[in-house]
């Protein structure tokens, strides 16, 4: 007699049986468990370093801009200190505040990059709170001797109270600014104490000093880097926009801080959607392993539905044990994503800081919103995959599932059926790729129906492979090779999906390696292009692309009069407003730099490219031109281009438009940014800073031994970093290496779980056979036949994923290269192809299937004949 809750629920005994079989078979469990903790601890992971780097740079824009609401702006100078003077004087109503804004290090700080700012202290209140009583939000200086300090004594700073304490400095403390090479000697004056957590991160990485102090820290004599400015409604705005002079821009600070911020956008997309692969993998795991609990107890199942069991909860019951598993191995992801988080935040930061714009993260206090997303992901993974196994559970008639061949002859009924589906799969990917947008998610949805349609692909291609197999394998091995080959097939509703997983896994490993490798061949193409210079000569810099410290004219001068050099060919780099918000500005005085670029596009000969520059006109990087829409301009009957692009910058005078003559390569920064004659730069912006000498030998000398005898002799104060080619091309792809660990290390993630899975997959087949093996050990099957037999099962498998991954990896590869990249940074890569990686997946793939073969085949092994043959 039926309970009468059978009907519309699930019973508690029947429930309990579900637990009781996941306890029985624990290590599968834990297995399953593992997966899920993993994939969830990669995304949980990602989201933390993403969100701390966001974070970091949200508080230190919050920190600089306070409660401005706009800022006046000018050119790479900064603003001239009399506009402020003039504002107060002839706008009295408009609330304005200088500030200096520079990013510095200070070896008693850890050498850690900081932000200097500079205020006045007399009309910074309304904007920020650093000198406010102990009451205020954010913080204020424990006592008046301290912030008479801070007014009167040279070089006086204040630091926050944490701050100081992690370094051991308390006021009077000494300390050493370092700005471009050069040092400058401050003292603490005081301390400000926060009222809270988020204040204190906020004061983290600040030093605060004097506006007329910070000048002088800093040599910006006469100048500060901007005005901010609490602008009341939109009438005040437009009225200063009138009043301001040329040369000067307006803008809110909500869109600066925007503009900033979509800088890693991309960036962050992208690791996002790579930690999701470990999920995606984790997917093939769970249904592997919850498709073969259902298989092991499908005759339970029908005993089940020939009592009274209804179909609704036979699904309940799988759904709910599947909800288990995946519930505890979210929870335990949270926590290994915690501890993984630690090492993602040093690797993002890096790679910020080598891209974009130099930031100090620290892990953050664990977001809430972060964890339950990953947890839940793993968890709504969990329950999707499961679902199938439990409708195939649900659905079989109590007669066919007393059968155990019903399932397989299923499973190989639907290899037609799932070949279809891949073909409309990989249809779907084309459809997606080809549709004209820029979109990087209809790319990353495209990638995912291509992997998807590799996968469908496995049954059909096991089928095939194992035909040939059986044939050769009983050539080369005698019936263990013929029968094991055999078995993979029989077994196919499992074998299928554990070869999808490893091929998935492995696919990554040579899309993902192949794009590296032909990133890595591109950049040392173009470096051997562009690097033409014997030794590069710079102002330390605080990250590896904007370099925009200055050398002291003196030095410029003594290089240049130096014994055994030929040519100095100078470089300033900077930034200046466009239309479109901030841009690039790379100023030469190179003659050969038509020569030393690679063109994507021109619109005059390669010989007349330094005359174009000088005649006003600009070559733009192609990330740039990609980022602001530049094609290639069309041509007139003549063949030469009939109306150029421009592009409007923000100069000394005011707005100027400067036609574009060309579009070259360039891996620098996928920001991108504008090359353009000095002399023109310096008539525009007035400004006769150099970032970077070029210095070109005389011949017969040694790059080395000038770049030793300058680093010792050369005159001046200024400390500056002088390399040889070959030092600078081992830099550059040293920071390249260090952008791709993250990518790396996920790669190398998604691979231990597909191995898991392969494990988990592998363990439960041969297990699952144990009454088969017995019946042939009683047969005279030998141990070391069995060893040979586990084995020679396991390698197919690894061979069959090897071998669908590779095209898979490749069809991976172009899309990672031409696509992807393209979309997300604005790069065109060569694609280069070597052997290696392709072998280096097949060996992956091998050894991970043979290493998940041992502890079956020793399992099996130790097990009595008779004791397996009484299996079940």
């Amino acid at each position: 007699m039926r309970q009468a809750g059978v009907s519309v629920g699930l019973p508690a005994s029947l429930t309990r049986v579900g637990w009781r079989y996941l306890w029985a078979h624990r290590w599968q469990s834990l297995l399953m468990i593992f997966g899920i903790a993993l994939g969830v601890a990669v995304v949980i992971s990602i989201d933390l370093a993403n969100s701390s780097a966001a974070r970091a740079f949200t508080l230190s824009t919050e920190t600089v801009a306070g409660k401005a609401t706009h800022q006046i702006t000018a050119g790479p100078q900064g603003v001239a200190d009399r506009l402020y003077t003039r504002l107060r004087l002839e706008q009295p109503d408009v609330v304005a505040a200088p500030v200096i804004d520079v990013t510095v290090t200070s070896p008693q700080l850890g050498s850690h990059p900081m932000q200097l700012m500079g205020i006045d202290p007399f009309a910074d209140a309304p904007f920020r709170s650093f000198l406010g009583s102990e009451s205020t939000a954010q913080g204020g200086v424990a006592d008046v001797s301290s912030l008479l300090r801070f007014l009167t004594q040279p070089g006086a700073v204040l630091l926050s109270q944490p701050l100081a304490d992690r370094f051991g400095l308390k006021p009077g403390s000494p300390l050493t600014i370092l700005l471009g090479g050069k040092e400058h000697p401050a003292v603490v004056a005081g301390l400000l104490t926060p009222q809270n957590d988020l204040s204190a991160r906020t004061l983290d990485g600040v030093i605060i000093a004097d506006i007329a102090t910070a000048q002088e820290l800093t040599g910006l004599t006469g100048q500060i880097s901007r005005i901010d400015l609490i602008l009341n409604d939109e009438a005040q705005s437009s009225t200063l926009q009138t009043w301001l002079p040329a040369g000067t821009l307006l803008q809110t600070s909500a869109a600066r801080s925007g503009t900033l911020d979509q800088m890693t956008a991309a960036f962050r997309l992208n690791l996002s959607a790579l930690s999701l692969l470990a999920l995606v993998v984790g997917m093939f795991l769970i249904y592997n392993t919850m498709t073969f609990s259902v298989v092991q107890r499908r005759e339970w199942f029908g005993i089940l539905r020939c009592l009274g069991v209804t179909r609704r909860e036979i699904f309940l019951l799988v759904l709910v044990e599947a909800f288990g598993v995946g519930l505890i191995g979210a929870l335990a992801g949270i926590g290994l994503g915690l501890l993984m988080g630690q090492v993602t935040v040093r690797m993002v930061t890096q790679t910020v800081n080598d891209l974009y714009f130099t930031t100090t993260v620290q892990p953050g206090g664990p977001d809430p919103w972060s964890l339950i997303k990953g947890a839940g992901m793993g968890l709504l993974t969990t329950l999707l995959t499961a679902a199938l196994p439990a409708y195939e559970a649900a659905s079989v008639p109590p007669r066919a599932a007393l059968l155990r061949s019903g399932i397989e002859a299923k499973a190989r009924a639907s290899v037609g059926k799932a070949a279809v589906a891949a073909v409309g799969s990989g249809i779907l990917a084309l459809i997606l790729f080809y549709i004209p947008s820029n979109s990087v998610i209809l790319a990353f949805i495209g990638t995912l129906a291509t992997v998807v349609a590799a996968a469908l692909l496995s049954s059909v291609t096991l089928i095939t492979l194992m035909r040939f197999a059986a044939w050769a394998g009983g050539k080369l091995l005698g019936f263990t090779g013929k029968m094991a080959a055999r078995n993979l097939v029989n077994s196919l509703s499992r074998t299928a999906v554990a070869v999808a997983a490893l091929m998935v896994a492995v696919a990554v490993i040579v899309g993902v390696g192949l794009m590296i490798d032909s990133f890595r061949y591109t950049v040392v193409v173009w470096l051997e292009q562009t690097l033409q210079g014997d030794i590069y000569v710079s102002a330390p810099a605080l990250d590896a692309v904007h370099a925009s410290a200055t050398i002291e004219p003196a030095v410029v001068d003594a290089i240049a009069a130096w014994h055994g050099v030929a040519r100095v060919d100078t470089l300033r780099s900077t930034e200046v407003a466009a239309r479109s918000g901030p841009v690039g500005i790379l100023a030469t005085e190179n003659p050969s730099i038509g020569k030393e670029r690679l063109f994507v596009w021109q619109a005059q000969a390669t010989p007349q490219t330094w005359a174009a520059l000088q005649s006003g006109g600009v070559l733009l990087s192609e990330p740039l031109a990609n980022r602001l829409n530049i094609s290639r301009p069309a041509a007139n009957a003549a063949g030469a281009a009939a109306q150029l692009p421009q592009i409007e910058l923000l100069t000394g005078s005011g707005w100027r438009t400067f036609p574009i003559v060309g579009v070259y390569y360039d891996y620098s920064s996928s920001q991108g940014a504008a090359l353009m004659s000095l002399q023109v730069y310096r008539q525009a912006w007035q400004d006769t800073g150099l970032t970077a000498l070029a210095v070109r030998m005389s011949p017969g000398g040694s790059p080395d031994a000038l770049a030793r005898d300058l680093q010792d002799h050369l005159p001046g104060g200024q400390a500056l970093v002088i390399r040889p080619n070959a030092s600078l091309r081992a830099d550059a792809l040293a920071v390249f290496d260090r952008t791709f660990s993250i990518t790396v290390a996920l790669r190398l993630l998604a691979t231990i779980v597909a191995f898991i899975g392969v494990l988990n997959s592998l363990l439960l087949l041969q297990l699952e056979k144990a009454r088969e093996v017995g019946i042939l050990r009683a047969l005279g099957l030998t141990g070391r036949q069995l060893w040979g037999l586990v084995m020679t099962e396991t390698g197919l498998m690894g061979l069959t994923a090897g071998l669908l991954a590779m095209p898979t990896g490749y069809i991976l590869a172009l899309i990672l290269v031409f696509i992807i990249n393209r979309r997300s940074f604005g790069w065109t890569l060569q694609l280069h192809v070597t052997p290696d990686i392709f072998v280096q997946a097949m060996g992956i793939a091998l050894a991970a299937s043979l290493l998940a073969g041992i502890y079956p085949a020793i399992k099996l092994g130790r097990m009595a004949a008779a004791q397996v043959m009484r299996y079940e």
